[in-house]
C-alpha cells in the first residue's frame, strides 16, 4: 500500500493541484502518424491507453449536442504540443519553446476559438447543453488522468520543465554551488577518448491491438433489428416508422462502436453508421412515409372545375400542376403533398387564391410569400390577382416534405 502511494506522489497525483500540474507537463502529444485533422483524439487515445474513435465520438457528441466540442477541440490543438515539438503551438507564440507549427496559423486558430466558444455558450443551442458539455469532457479527462496518467507518459523537454516546475535558479542550486563561478568539472584536462553516446529516447510502447469478432456480430445484430422493425411495419405497426427502424439500427451500432473500442475491431461499422445517420436525420426532418402517389414526374393540366382532383398526391419527383386554363367563375378547392422534389402550381391570372404553402426542408415562394429553411411555418394568405376581388374562388393547400415549392399566375 505504502508503495502505491509513493509511486502515486511520485507521478504528482497525490491531489487537485498535484494533478492539474501532472497533467500539464505530461500532456498528450499530438502524433504524427494516425491523426484525422490535427491528431488531437489520437494524442488523448495514445496517452491514456485507450481507442480514438471514443475520444472522436466524444468530440462530435459535445459538438452535435451543446456546441462545445469543437472550441475544446481547438483548444488542445493550441496546448498540446506535436511530436517532436518543445513545446505546444501557443507558448511557442510568446517565445517559450519551438514548435512546427507556423505563428501565423497559431494565431488564426486562437481567433477562432473565441467566436466558437460564444456560439457554444450563447443559448438557444440546446440550452445548457455547452455548460453540460464541458463539465463532462473536463471530467472525463481529469478521471482519466488520475487513473491512466502513469501510463505512456511522455518525455518533457528540459525547457518545459523548468518553466512549469522549477525556476532556472533552483535548477542550478541543486546541481551545487561553486564559490569561484567556474564548474569544477572544467579543470578536466580533455581526453581522447569519444563522447558517451546520447541515451536512446524512450518512446511509449503500445500493445498490439486485439482483433475480434465485434464488428461482424454488431453487423448481424443490426440486420437483425432492422428485419424484424421492417417486418414490424409491414404487419400494421405504426410505431415502426423509416426514421425509428434507422434510430435502432444506429443504437445497435453505436453499441457495438464502444464494445469494440475497449475490446478491438468493429471500426468498419463508422462506414455504415454515417450514411445511416443522414439518412435517419432526412427521415425524421421529412415525412415522406406520410405521402404515396409513386415516383417520377406528375404533370396535370384540367381544364373544367370537375376536371380538378380534390388531392394531388406524390411520394418524390417533381409535380407541375397548371390550373391557369380554369374558367374565370366558380369554387374550387384543392390540395398538392409531394414528399422530395419540386412543385410548380401555376393559378388563373384573375382568379381570387387563398393559399397555403409549406415545405418542412425546402424553399417556398408562393404568391410573394417566401420562407426558406428546415421546420418554417407555412406561408398562407390571400391574393386577388390584378383585377381585385371577383371571379374563380380557388382554395389552395402545397405541402411538401424536401424541396422547393413555388406557386405563380398563368
Amino acid at each position: 500500500m505504502s508503495g502505491a502511494a509513493d509511486s502515486s506522489r511520485q507521478h504528482g497525483l497525490g491531489g487537485f493541484e498535484e494533478t492539474l500540474k501532472d497533467f500539464w507537463l505530461t500532456r498528450p502529444r499530438r502524433p504524427l502518424r494516425g491523426r484525422k485533422v490535427a491528431g488531437v483524439a489520437a494524442a488523448i487515445g495514445n496517452r491514456y491507453g485507450i481507442d480514438p474513435v471514443i475520444v472522436r465520438v466524444a468530440f462530435v457528441a459535445a459538438t452535435v449536442f451543446g456546441g462545445v466540442g469543437l472550441s475544446l477541440y481547438v483548444l488542445a490543438w493550441l496546448f498540446f504540443p506535436a511530436e517532436g515539438d518543445q513545446t505546444s503551438p501557443i507558448e511557442a507564440l510568446f517565445g517559450r519553446g519551438r514548435s512546427s507549427m507556423s505563428k501565423g496559423f497559431t494565431i488564426v486558430l486562437a481567433i477562432a476559438f473565441f467566436p466558437l466558444s460564444s456560439w457554444a455558450f450563447a443559448g438557444g443551442w440546446f440550452d445548457g447543453g455547452g455548460i453540460i458539455g464541458l463539465a463532462l469532457l473536463v471530467t472525463a479527462l481529469y478521471l482519466l488522468h488520475r487513473g491512466r496518467g502513469q501510463f505512456n507518459r511522455p518525455e518533457v523537454p528540459e525547457t518545459t520543465m523548468y518553466s512549469m516546475s522549477t525556476p532556472a535558479s533552483t535548477a542550478t542550486q541543486q546541481q551545487g554551488w561553486d564559490p569561484l563561478a567556474a564548474a569544477p568539472l572544467a579543470w578536466d584536462l580533455p581526453s581522447n577518448e569519444p563522447p558517451p553516446p546520447p541515451p536512446p529516447q524512450r518512446r511509449p510502447v503500445r500493445a498490439p491491438r486485439r482483433r475480434t469478432k465485434v464488428g461482424a456480430i454488431t453487423f448481424a445484430c443490426a440486420l437483425v433489428v432492422a428485419g424484424a422493425g421492417a417486418a414490424a411495419a409491414a404487419t400494421g405497426a405504426d410505431w415502426f416508422s423509416v426514421g425509428h427502424i434507422i434510430g435502432l439500427t444506429l443504437g445497435v451500432l453505436g453499441i457495438g462502436l464502444v464494445a469494440g473500442a475497449f475490446a478491438g475491431g468493429g471500426r468498419g461499422l463508422i462506414a455504415l453508421a454515417i450514411p445511416l445517420g443522414i439518412a435517419g436525420v432526412v427521415a425524421t426532418a421529412v415525412p415522406v412515409s406520410e405521402y404515396s402517389g409513386g415516383f417520377g414526374d406528375l404533370t396535370a393540366a384540367p381544364a373544367t372545375l370537375a376536371e380538378v382532383q380534390p388531392e394531388y398526391s406524390h411520394t418524390a419527383g417533381d409535380m407541375r400542376i397548371d390550373l391557369s386554363r380554369l374558367p374565370g367563375s366558380g369554387n374550387v378547392t384543392t390540395v398538392v403533398h409531394n414528399g422530395a422534389g419540386d412543385t410548380t402550381v401555376t393559378v388563373p391570372a384573375t382568379a381570387d387564391v387563398h393559399y397555403s404553402c409549406e415545405a418542412s426542408a425546402g424553399s417556398v415562394d408562393c404568391l410573394g410569400m417566401s420562407t426558406d429553411g428546415v421546420g418554417r411555418p407555412a406561408a398562407t394568405g390571400v391574393d386577388l390577382g390584378p383585377d381585385g376581388a371577383g371571379g374563380l374562388q380557388l382554395n389552395l393547400t402545397v405541402q411538401q416534405g424536401a424541396g422547393n415549392v413555388e406557386v405563380r399566375r398563368g
